[in-house]
C-alpha cells in the first residue's frame, strides 16, 4: 500500500506562526492545478505496483479549490494510479470555506475525511492567529459535516499561545468533545524562522511562551483527552479506537508515498526527494514536462536514526528485533545508550517494542536523536 500527497499552495491570508511554502496571490492557480495533474501523470510508475490506500489534500489551504477542481485531480489519480476501493481521501479545510453546499460537493467528489482547522473557539485568539474563520463558523462546519455523513473528521488545535490560558484550553475541549470527533491533532505553538510571530518575537513586540506553559498544557491535553476516551497513538495526535489517520500513520511507519506539488516531499522506503519550493518555478518545469524535483538516496544511517525518530513518537514505539535485523551495525552502536536509557526508565521495553514512557513523551525527539548515528 501507498499513499499520495498534493500540495496546494494558496491561501486567502497569511496566519502569523506558519512557515509551509504558500501564497496569498491565487492569480497562476488554474495553471498550477493542470501543472499538479502534469506531475502526477509523469509519476504514475514510482508506485506501481503498490495500490493507492490514502490520498492526502494539503496545503497551504486546500479547501479554496471548488469541488470540481479537486474532482479532476481525483480523476487523474484514478485514471493512473491502482486506487483501493476503501481508500481513505483527506482534505484539510477552513471553517469558512465549509459551507453547508460545499460539504455536499465535497462528499459528492468522493473526499471522505476532513482535516478541520479550527485551531481555537475563541475569537481573540483566532484574531491574534490572524484566521480568515470564526468560532461560529467552526461549530457550524462540524454539525454540517456530520449530518451530511461525512463522519470521519478531525480537528487541529493548537495551544501554548499567548492569550491560552489552561482554563480557555480547557474550554476548547470541552467544546470539541460536544461534537464526538473521531480524530483531532493538538500541536504546541513552535516559533519558526521568517514567520510575523518570530519577527514579533524578535522585534520584542510580543513575548514568547514559556517552556514550561507547553509541557503543562501538553498534558493537560492528553489527560483531558483519554480521559474522554481518546488514544494518544502520536506526539500530536488523538484517536477514538480504529479512526487514526491513516495517511499520517503511514508516514510513521515509513510506508512509500510520493508529493505533489510544490514543496512536496516523496519518499520510496530507501530514497527521498523533494520539489522546488516555488511556485512559478515548479510551473516552468511541468510546463517543460520535466520533474522540478531533488532526491537522496538515504544511508543505512538516515534510514535507521528515521525508524527511530518516527517509531518513538507513536504509541506502537519501535520493534526491536527488527530494528536489530534491519541495521544491525547501527544498533550494535546505539545499543550500550539505549540499555542505559531503559534502566533509567527513559525507554520502556515491552513485547519487544521500545516505547516512550508517559512522562518522556514531550521529549521524544530529543530522545530520538540521542540515539541517532551520524
Amino acid at each position: 500500500m501507498a499513499g499520495i500527497y498534493i500540495h496546494i499552495p494558496y491561501c486567502k491570508q497569511a496566519c502569523i506562526y506558519c512557515d509551509f511554502h504558500f501564497s496569498t496571490t491565487h492569480k497562476n492557480k488554474s495553471v498550477l492545478l493542470e501543472c499538479l495533474k502534469q506531475e502526477l501523470i509523469l509519476r504514475k510508475e514510482e508506485l506501481r505496483p503498490d495500490c493507492i490506500d490514502t490520498i492526502y489534500f494539503g496545503g497551504g489551504t486546500p479547501s479554496i479549490c471548488s469541488g470540481d477542481e479537486l474532482s479532476s485531480l481525483l480523476e487523474t489519480i484514478a485514471q493512473n494510479y491502482l486506487v483501493q476501493n476503501t481508500c481513505e481521501i483527506t482534505l484539510e479545510a477552513n471553517p469558512d470555506d465549509l459551507t453547508l453546499e460545499k460539504i455536499k460537493d465535497l462528499k459528492r467528489i468522493g473526499i471522505n475525511r476532513l482535516s478541520v482547522g479550527v485551531q481555537s473557539f475563541f475569537e481573540e485568539d483566532l484574531n491574534w492567529m490572524h484566521r480568515a474563520h470564526n468560532a461560529q463558523q467552526a461549530h457550524e462546519c462540524l454539525s454540517n459535516a456530520q449530518n451530511e455523513g461525512i463522519l470521519n473528521l478531525s480537528v487541529d488545535l493548537i495551544f501554548a499561545t499567548p492569550l491560552l490560558s489552561d482554563i480557555k484550553l480547557e474550554e476548547n475541549l470541552k467544546l470539541l468533545m460536544k461534537h464526538h470527533l473521531p480524530h483531532l491533532s493538538c500541536y504546541n505553538l513552535t516559533i519558526e524562522d521568517k514567520t510575523n510571530l518570530h519577527h514579533q518575537i524578535k522585534t520584542k513586540k510580543m513575548n514568547a511562551v514559556p517552556d514550561e506553559t507547553g509541557i503543562r498544557q501538553f498534558y493537560l491535553i492528553r489527560n483531558h483527552l483519554q480521559e474522554n476516551g481518546y488514544e494518544h497513538y502520536e506526539i500530536s495526535n488523538y484517536a477514538k479506537p480504529g479512526a487514526y489517520s491513516k495517511h499520517n500513520t503511514s508516514y510513521w511507519q515509513r510506508k512509500k508515498y510520493i508529493g505533489i506539488g510544490p514543496s512536496a516531499h516523496s519518499f520510496t522506503g530507501a530514497a527521498r526527494s523533494w520539489n522546488v519550493r516555488n511556485n512559478e518555478s515548479y510551473i516552468r518545469s511541468l510546463v517543460k514536462n520535466e520533474l522540478p524535483s531533488e532526491s537522496e538516496t538515504l544511508s543505512q544511517n538516515n534510514l535507521f536514526n528515521e525508524t527511530l525518530l518516527t517509531g518513538l513518537r507513536t504509541q506502537w514505539g519501535v520493534n526491536l528485533s527488527n530494528l536489530k535485523d534491519e541495521f544491525h551495525a547501527q544498533y550494535r552502536s546505539a545499543e550500550p545508550l539505549v540499555n542505559r536509557m531503559i534502566l533509567e526508565n527513559q525507554l520502556l521495553l515491552s513485547n519487544d517494542y521500545l516505547i516512550l514512557p508517559p512522562p518522556f513523551l514531550i521529549m521524544a525527539d530529543n530522545i530520538a536523536s540521542s540515539l541517532f548515528i551520524i
